[in-house]
């Protein structure tokens, strides 16, 4: 892989090569990402979707929405140190092509910007719900009637697959979705890959999958564009990660490790005194300790560790990076950058606290409970109304339940899979609070 394709500025329909030194630097396309992304209605609805406890109202817990945009403030920092060595290593980058060290930042924000962009509500439990209800719900009777592909799409139900169609589906009247450059695309495929096979090796960017059925063509057209590297696996065409998909992927790793660990403190899911000995472990080799001594309360001493954390770890990731640059090129390098880590046994410290007292903790499994009922009545009511549509035996209540939601999926296509899929999507769409309502109508609870 080659830094000049991988930082490609063309986007979708595009005729013409972008070229970096003939862009506005009031107004950098890479920056125009960032603002498309804020302003959708698919990023706005994070404010309202789970990031660790479902459904909490208290002001003290991220939501998708601001980890997003903490993730993305890391982001462009990580994308800022590692672009300025970069271009020193490449300095033709700079002199011939004119990027230039905030490109890297302005692209790594906008991919972790977008990163959560197609998470379920219910955080990760729903995409479980999702995928169970076709594997082993009412929705496996489907499974016969669609390819392995098909089916697998929809049983390992993933957001970040959801996420690359949300910024890149067309729709009438918006070609190419939010039309962002094929380099944050790229940035943002973290699992370069279709969901078979599933997990064939052990490289980080198989762990998962980045597109449905639906977007592999144009999935292909991306990594194509910024030269990801293809690899034939059990028959099937995989590709490396593009190198900044590391970066967001960090970012996004910084974040719930420390912020997700600080919610728990908060919440008083884990003492206060016992936490902030785990991130003095972090940070002993840098703080300040005459400050550190100085500071009264509790929230002003884990304020303090927090941001020290952050940049500690944002220091570490990008000398990571640079480190292991001509192997992440070649998609060699195969694993998460933190985990390569010196620091990798005090995070593996905080993780596991977090686990235990944060992510299996009763209010959380409780909510998770209830979400796995929620999203399991939706998907079934949709569905068997989509069924009974299409086979011209719709009940008065299935014309209902379509009249209500008709226009929000594609229940008339003649394709089943993109019917199930398009269902799929929209219940992955909805916020924590709108499912939990259209629940209580569906039931009866609420009118």
């Amino acid at each position: 892989m080659n830094w000049e394709q991988l930082l490609s500025l063309r986007r979708q329909g595009d005729t013409n090569k972008r070229l970096r030194k003939e862009q506005d630097e009031t107004r950098l396309g890479f920056e125009v990402d960032y603002d498309r992304i804020i302003f959708s209605s698919a990023f706005r609805s994070l404010q309202d979707k789970t990031q660790v406890i479902p459904l909490s109202k208290t002001s003290f817990v991220h939501t998708r929405l601001t980890h997003s945009l903490e993730v993305s403030v890391v982001g462009r920092s990580l994308g800022r140190v590692v672009g300025k060595r970069v271009l020193e290593k490449h300095p033709h980058l700079s002199t011939i092509h004119g990027y230039r060290f905030n490109d890297f930042g302005a692209i790594v924000a906008a991919a972790s910007l977008s990163h959560d962009i197609g998470n379920p509500p219910f955080g990760h439990s729903g995409e479980k719900a999702i995928g169970e209800y076709f594997a082993t719900g009412k929705g496996k009777k489907y499974k016969d009637s669609l390819t392995p592909k098909q089916y697998q799409d929809l049983i390992d139900f993933e957001g970040n697959a959801n996420g690359f169609k949300i910024l890149t589906e067309s729709r009438k009247g918006i070609e190419g979705g939010l039309r962002l450059s094929y380099a944050t695309l790229g940035a943002f495929m973290k699992y370069p890959k279709g969901s078979l096979p599933k997990k064939p090796t052990n490289h980080i960017a198989h762990k998962k999958f980045g597109y449905f059925q639906n977007e592999s063509a144009f999935f292909t057209e991306v990594a194509q564009e910024v030269g990801l590297i293809a690899r034939q696996i059990e028959n099937e065409i995989t590709y490396s990660r593009h190198p900044l998909a590391f970066l967001v992927e960090a970012a996004d790793d910084i974040c719930y490790t420390i912020i997700d660990f600080e919610d728990g403190i908060n919440l008083g899911l884990i003492e206060e005194e016992y936490a902030l000995e785990y991130l003095i472990n972090l940070v002993k080799t840098t703080i300040n300790t005459s400050k550190y001594n100085s500071l009264i309360t509790t929230a002003d001493r884990l304020s303090y560790l927090r941001a020290l954390a952050i940049n500690t770890l944002i220091q570490e990731a990008a000398s990571m990076f640079i480190k292991y640059e001509s192997e992440i090129l070649a998609g060699t390098f195969d694993t998460a950058l933190i985990d390569k880590s010196r620091y990798q046994a005090q995070i593996n410290d905080i993780i596991k606290i977090s686990i235990a007292k944060i992510y299996q903790s009763q209010e959380v499994v409780e909510k998770e409970i209830a979400g796995y009922e929620i999203l399991a009545t939706l998907l079934d009511r949709y569905c068997t109304a989509m069924d009974r549509f299409n086979l011209r035996q719709a009940s008065n209540y299935d014309t209902l339940i379509l009249k209500a939601e008709g226009n929000n999926f594609d229940y008339k296509n003649d394709d089943l899979y993109s019917r199930l899929i398009s269902i799929s999507n929209y219940v992955a769409s909805l916020t924590d609070g709108n499912a939990l309502l259209k629940f209580q109508k569906i039931r009866g609870l609420q009118v």
